[in-house]
């Protein structure tokens, strides 16, 4: 989901805000609560300490009815749970809940275990230390205070009592009031920062989208409406008047559409007058090589094409025809039928090259299948090291992992058998042939390289050497070997160069496209 930039800012602030205030909030709460226990402990410490002193003289006449009925007062006063009496060897001897009068607590107990919790009872303990809080059989929160009732020489010296003056401690007072308010007064602070809270991010979320709207989204709104506009062709200004940076970045952009405006015109004007010249020199261009190379293939081609097809087709075919019936026959010997077979493929093959020949002279799609070019080279080279050419002449192949192609097998073999033919001869004998396939990373071809260690190619015929009838090899040679490849490789989408130097060798550079791919011009059947 696409957030505009006033959603992500008010997000982010709201965010921010949230985490500060519930920070805030909760170390407030936390605190407020501290103070209101430290409050709530002092007071009921001050009462247990005015409920001892109120009561001292009643005790020094040992008017102890009095003293319970002051306790009792006292305890039905609001916030108070109950008070109770406990004598010195854990006697509860009065409680405003009666029916806990007479019970022992012990000494292990909350509320006890603060001055028994070693052999030797504590006298004295700072108010927090006596203080416990802790849930009453209904579930309530209270706060319990044990308060120290000592023997003072008054007690001690009374006519009433019989108190030792050793003596250090006579009892505990032990107040439990109820926290209930003190919850609730916490609570409602709570509530009251979470109320603000919210309503302070309701206003500053408010003025923060509205802000970044203001200032924000709408200057980049109208600078985005602009590049659109620019993108159809539209060209205008950005009208923000402001004097902050927004402003100074319209400013900008509005000089970069200016120039931007005029380049645009400038390269249009010159653009189309290049246009008009360079499609009227290359219409001149295509149409005269069009004329020449049509011209130059019907006038070297035709009259070949035509001889070959009248001269060879005949023989070939009688010499098929009775290959094939030789080779059926039961009468001959079984160790001559592996050589009438290689007789019979190679007439087929023959039969191939003169269609072959054919087929270009009409500029014939080729007939592609998958074909592997690494198959067909070692295809080619079983056929072609039996040749006499061949002897004495060492083979080095280096192939690389190229994938299968869409190609005319049987036209791509007659490529090879070409130059592997062209190559061996110029090398005589002790030479070295070198053949390389791979894959050209940069243009993402398949390049198959055949280089040989023969005499090279004069400069002056290395532009000749792809021309029909062209041929160094007097009356041996026709000169349309290299003239059939070219068509061939060039029907396949791709291209054939050569680099040769006089008295060190040849390389012929083959590159065919991984992809099926359409020849630049189609033929004409």
């Amino acid at each position: 989901m696409k957030l505009s930039i006033t959603t992500k800012v008010t997000l982010v602030t709201v965010f921010v805000l949230v985490g500060t205030m519930l920070l805030f909030a909760i170390i407030n709460v936390g605190a407020l609560k501290k103070i209101f226990l430290e409050e709530a402990i002092n007071d009921v410490d001050n009462l247990s300490e005015t409920l001892i002193r109120s009561t001292h003289y009643q005790m020094l006449e040992d008017d102890r009815k009095r003293v319970y009925q002051m306790i009792q007062e006292v305890g039905t006063q609001r916030g108070i749970e109950h008070i109770r009496l406990i004598n010195k060897d854990g006697e509860i001897i009065f409680s405003t809940e009666r029916a806990e009068i007479g019970q022992f607590l012990d000494k292990a107990t909350e509320g006890c275990n603060v001055c028994h919790t070693k052999d030797t009872p504590l006298t004295h303990a700072s108010s927090m230390n006596r203080s416990r809080l802790f849930d009453d059989k209904h579930g309530h929160e209270v706060l319990g205070m044990a308060k120290a009732i000592y023997n003072q020489e008054s007690c001690s010296t009374a006519e009433c009592h019989f108190h030792p003056p050793d003596a250090k401690l006579l009892g505990v007072l032990d107040v439990i009031v109820s926290l209930e308010g003190m919850r609730l007064q916490t609570a409602t602070y709570r509530n009251n920062i979470i109320a603000l809270s919210l309503i302070l991010l309701l206003i500053l979320g408010t003025c923060m989208s509205l802000l970044t709207q203001r200032f924000i989204s709408q200057p980049l709104n109208q600078m985005l409406e602009q590049t659109h506009r620019i993108a159809r062709g539209e060209w205008g200004e950005v009208q923000v008047e402001s004097k902050d940076e927004f402003g100074e970045l319209a400013r900008s952009f509005n000089e970069m559409t200016r120039s931007l405006r005029q380049a645009q015109e400038e390269l249009a004007q010159w653009g189309n007058q290049l246009e008009v010249k360079v499609e009227e020199r290359t219409h001149e261009i295509k149409e005269m090589q069009s004329r020449l190379i049509r011209s130059e293939k019907v006038a070297s081609l035709g009259e070949l094409v035509a001889g070959i097809a009248h001269e060879l087709n005949n023989p070939l075919t009688g010499v098929l025809m009775f290959s094939s019936m030789i080779s059926s026959d039961p009468r001959l010997d079984p160790a001559l039928k592996p050589d009438f077979d290689t007789i019979i493929r190679e007439t087929q093959r023959c039969a191939e090259i003169v269609k072959g020949l054919l087929d270009f002279a009409r500029e014939s799609v080729p007939k592609k299948v998958p074909t592997s070019i690494n198959d067909i080279m070692e295809q080619t080279l079983s056929l072609v090291e039996h040749h006499s050419s061949f002897h004495d002449i060492g083979i080095e192949k280096t192939y690389g992992e190229i994938p299968q192609i869409e190609a005319d097998p049987n036209q791509i073999e007659q490529v090879f058998m070409n130059l592997l033919i062209n190559a061996s001869q110029a090398m005589g004998n002790d030479g070295k042939l070198s053949i390389e396939t791979g894959i050209d990373a940069r243009s993402n071809k398949i390049v198959v390289r055949i280089s040989d260690t023969g005499s090279g190619i004069p400069p002056e015929n290395l532009d000749k050497i792809f021309d029909p009838f062209f041929t160094t090899k007097g009356h041996k040679g026709t000169g349309l070997g290299l003239s059939v490849s070219y068509g061939i490789i060039e029907n396949h989408g791709g291209d054939i160069e050569v680099q040769s130097t006089p008295g060190e060798g040849t390389t012929f550079t083959i590159t065919l496209p991984l992809s099926s791919q359409e020849p630049s011009g189609e033929g004409e059947e």
